[in-house]
């Protein structure tokens, strides 16, 4: 069992209170560097207890269009890896100190190479690593090198994957494990699907060591307070990537449109 680092402690903090841990998805970079530096800290004093910091890529396949249109302002405002990682570091010498996963694609972290972004993401501050596109089955390598560097990694399940791909997935996970609401990509959704509280009970059954956190389709506080009653995280992304583009667009601060949601979302986070 690995020491409990901040991912760890954020869950075991929520518990403690008597909710889920609000986890809290946003692409590094939208629209522009600058903003992102701002947008961490907003979130974080909003009552995010996790955050999720995707890379931009050219062929993001797993999301929906709200975040694909993300992915496209950050690459055109020039966000690399390197500069999402550096803008995490520049957080972190300020004492920023709310857990961030970094949420990306294999490629660009193939093209850095394993080691050397175990290393550069440890040391700008990450706390762990979720690569969408990357099977258990294949990441076990990527697991051993994170986990090397101190870093939790951190697999999806999905409705489909069988009870022996949930084992393995959560053999490599550290920190919690993420179950895909539904098939499909990301995005918002108007109801939850049904099946979803079975489905967790299913995974905790099969890997009852791990917190289990709920994404994908979730945007309301209506819907966070469902789920938070029987999953340990909520995972809410592309609502909030949403709230700053219309922001945006309207000539406001995306900052404080998304930082007014998340307010929302973590008074919805209380087990009743």
């Amino acid at each position: 069992m690995s020491p409990v680092n901040r991912i760890g402690r954020a869950f075991a903090k929520a518990r403690t209170s008597g909710r889920a841990a609000l986890i809290v998805f946003v692409e590094a970079g939208d629209p522009d560097p600058g903003t992102t530096r701002r947008l961490l800290p907003a979130l974080a004093e909003a009552g995010a207890d996790v955050i999720e910091l995707g890379i931009p890529f050219s062929d993001p396949l797993a999301d929906g269009p709200v975040i694909q249109r993300a992915s496209e302002r950050a690459l055109a405002a020039g966000t690399t890896l390197p500069a999402a990682l550096s803008v995490l570091a520049g957080l972190r010498a300020a004492r920023f100190t709310t857990p961030v996963v970094i949420f990306s694609y294999v490629n660009p972290i193939l093209a850095m190479g394993e080691a050397e972004f175990a290393h550069r993401a440890a040391e700008a501050g990450a706390d762990g690593v979720l690569v969408t596109d990357l099977p258990p089955e294949e990441g076990r390598h990527l697991a051993s090198v994170l986990k090397s560097a101190k870093l939790d990694p951190v697999y999806l399940v999905a409705p489909t994957s069988p009870d022996a791909r949930i084992r393995r997935a959560g053999s490599l996970s550290r920190g919690f494990l993420y179950v895909v609401s539904r098939a499909g990509i990301t995005g918002a959704r108007a109801a939850l699907p049904e099946g979803l509280a079975a489905l967790v009970s299913r995974v905790r059954k099969q890997v009852p060591r791990l917190p289990v956190a709920v994404g994908f389709g979730l945007s309301t506080p209506e819907q966070v307070r469902e789920v938070a009653a029987f999953a340990d995280g909520v995972v809410v992304g592309s609502a909030i990537v949403a709230a700053m583009e219309a922001a945006g667009a309207a000539g406001r601060d995306p900052v404080e449109a998304a930082a007014a949601l998340v307010r929302a979302l973590a008074a919805a986070t209380l087990k009743v």
